[in-house]
């Protein structure tokens, strides 16, 4: 079974090799494609793509996965990644991106939302814990936040601010982290990606 530490090390070499191939990324609304590179790709065409990377990388760890799959009780609401075969997965993990810029360069303000939000139709990670806590699936729990890093937005206080408020939703384990660089898009050239176990469910406090 694969180690949250080797999961994190593994998807950030994932963004790499897949960054390598140049993939595009076209504009869901106004059809215009990006310029080449992972990181103007929606984050489940992301967690697609370094898959895809990773079940060639290392069959035996990765070969069996699936994306979006529903939660129990919830079908409506689908886990991002489940890693093993159903029903006891040996992992269940939500992703997501913290992209402070946009393939023009401008800055996204709306982006901390998606890490920070409280509110469930928001999405965020702070409400993934709450999602995996009380998720039905079996097996180990994980949220995962793979970032796009920029020397005057680093993203280390977005992260450890996603910490403080997420401890008072749920237990986690220490934070894993690696690094990746040298991707091929002008403006989305390194960052990390980083995670953290859910272990159990705790009352907000008040």
């Amino acid at each position: 079974m694969v180690t949250l530490e080797q999961f994190v090390t593994d998807f950030a070499r994932g963004m790499k090799l897949a960054d390598q191939r140049q993939p595009v990324a076209v504009n869901a609304r106004r059809k215009i494609a990006f310029q080449a590179g992972i990181g103007p790709h929606s984050e489940t065409e992301t967690v697609k793509l370094v898959m895809i990377e990773l079940a060639a990388l290392s069959p035996e760890a990765y070969r069996q996965y699936r994306i979006g799959v529903p939660y129990p009780e919830k079908s409506r609401q689908k886990c991002d990644l489940c890693l093993g075969k159903p029903p006891s997965w040996e992992w269940a993990v939500e992703v997501k991106m913290l992209r402070l810029f946009g393939d023009n360069g401008k800055l996204n303000d709306n982006m901390l939302m998606h890490i920070l939000s409280p509110y469930p139709e928001h999405r965020s990670a702070l409400t993934d814990c709450d999602k995996l806590a009380t998720s039905g699936l079996q097996g180990q729990k994980a949220v995962v936040i793979y970032a796009f890093d920029t020397p005057h937005f680093p993203v280390e206080p977005a992260i450890r601010a996603f910490e403080l408020l997420a401890r008072d939703r749920a237990q986690l384990s220490s934070r894993f982290s690696a690094g990746f660089k040298d991707l091929v898009h002008p403006v989305h050239t390194y960052g990390l990606v980083v995670a953290w176990e859910v272990l159990d469910r705790q009352s907000p406090r008040d």
